[in-house]
């Protein structure tokens, strides 16, 4: 297929078939890295021990600050260039690409030095104890040195994607996810480098799929590339980025909020510290479930942002109205199945992460509550995303907020003072039913009016 063919397809095949190709192969990429996320807490489970996981869980708030500000780069890159590519203008989705690489490595640079320098404060404040404090800061020291080289590997890598390579941008996560999961049971159990030895895989993993990217984005046969003729640092493409790419910033900094909200909440509600450190631990383990399934939905969201940005682009009002309803149903049969499985098993899930019966307890418990309205969680994340994928950051920053923020928090500050460790878990499934009701009544009120909006402008085209 040649470069033009590459972008205009967005417009031509049924839609069906475009979501089907695009999502396929970033599903693919998210269950391979949900995959390794858990794999990789596997290993550290019965390779470590059950306090390992609680660090982990510890980690969880500081990784996500990671992910946010790789995000809100990316993401805003990735929605801007499909947006260009709508409006046949290639040369500035090429910048888009330059400005993506820069600002990668600037926020890398600035969020890594700073956090490095405050790591054990920012560790002790997100829940680490005496007990597990060093084995949080031994795998976030590697982690964050390796910032840089993360950075541009999820901008670039998103990018791929957005211009009309899906099946690449899969490999590069395969890839790092291969070498990851072959790394880590030779680090932590063959040569006993623990946690370290974990951070390490993750770090190994993420280089050879920057080598991948960089190598695609550096060839003259990409349908877009890095170019020394183009705009490094445009200050109209830098706001437009920050703009779109604030929904999913916010929502990572809300969600590592919300889990130093929830550390504390189990530390508190429990009987005494090692009760405490238990039900960390098994909040550990319902998070990686959870975001298994959580993944998947971000791979039919980052299938839909190309055809979404692009039809949008295009004005073909049709073809992003029947993207929405087809990326709905897609996110609701996922996080269907993910309600199920954990009703049905939530013992042998536990199992797989360690043989500490306190923990397995405790998980038990969480999984009946934690995800009691999870099949409705799919919907509220493709609607969220779908505002962010046609350019409306505002309405996507908001629905962003309201799930683990608005909803959760004031939650979090009633039911556990009543409910003990239970009023956590259920402070989750009330704050997901009522975020996915907010966005349904939203996306309702918007559809009507962006398609009299669309009706307006189809008239006045014809009048001309």
């Amino acid at each position: 297929m040649n470069n033009d063919n590459k972008a205009s397809i967005l417009g031509t095949l049924p839609i069906g078939k475009l979501l089907v190709q695009y999502s396929v192969p970033a599903i693919i990429a998210m269950v391979a890295t949900s995959l390794y996320n858990i794999i990789d807490s596997i290993f550290i489970g019965r390779g470590v021990g059950p306090l390992a996981l609680t660090a982990l869980a510890v980690n969880l708030p500081l990784m996500n600050l990671v992910i946010a500000f790789a995000t809100l780069v990316s993401v805003g890159g990735a929605t801007i260039s499909s947006i260009f590519l709508g409006q046949q203008n290639v040369k500035r989705a090429t910048d888009v690409v330059n400005n993506v690489m820069t600002m990668c490595i600037i926020h890398s640079v600035i969020f890594g030095g700073i956090t490095m320098y405050f790591l054990d404060d920012i560790l002790v404040l997100f829940g680490a104890t005496k007990e597990t404090l060093h084995l949080a800061r031994e795998f976030m020291t590697v982690v964050l040195y390796a910032t840089p080289l993360s950075y541009v590997f999820i901008g670039m890598n998103n990018l791929m994607r957005a211009t009309g390579y899906p099946a690449k941008a899969m490999i590069s996560a395969l890839i790092s996810v291969v070498v990851n999961v072959i790394l880590a049971p030779i680090l932590i159990f063959k040569l006993e480098m623990g946690m370290r030895g974990a951070a390490l895989a993750t770090v190994g993993g993420q280089f050879c799929g920057f080598i991948w990217v960089l190598a695609h984005f550096l060839s003259k046969k990409s349908f877009v590339h890095l170019s020394r003729n183009n705009k490094w640092l445009s200050w109209s493409i830098v706001r437009k980025m920050y703009e779109i790419g604030l929904s999913p910033f916010l929502m990572n900094i809300t969600a590592c909020f919300v889990v130093v909200f929830l550390n504390k909440a189990l530390l508190s509600s429990s009987s005494d510290s090692l009760d405490g450190n238990m039900a960390v631990g098994a909040y550990g383990i319902l998070n990686r479930v959870g975001m298994f399934f959580v993944m998947l939905v971000f791979g039919v969201t980052q299938g839909m942002q190309p055809i979404l940005g692009y039809n949008f682009g295009a004005m073909k009002w049709e073809r992003v109205k029947r993207t929405l309803r087809l990326g709905i149903w897609a996110g609701f049969g996922i996080t269907l199945i993910g309600w199920i499985l954990t009703e049905l098993m939530p013992d042998t899930i536990s199992m797989m992460f360690t043989t500490d019966e306190t923990l397995i307890g405790f998980a038990r418990d969480g999984f009946r509550l934690f995800f009691i309205c999870f099949p409705l969680v799919g919907c509220q994340i493709i609607i969220t995303n779908f505002f962010q994928s046609i350019g409306k950051p505002a309405l996507s920053i908001f629905l962003s907020l309201t799930r683990q923020l608005i909803f959760l928090l004031p939650l979090l500050a009633v039911l556990p003072r009543h409910f003990g460790v239970t009023g956590v878990w259920a402070s989750v499934g009330c704050s997901d039913f009522l975020a996915f009701v907010l966005a349904l009544v939203t996306i309702i009120v918007m559809m009507k009016r962006l398609s009299k909006k669309y009706n307006d402008r189809a008239v006045a085209d014809n009048r001309l």
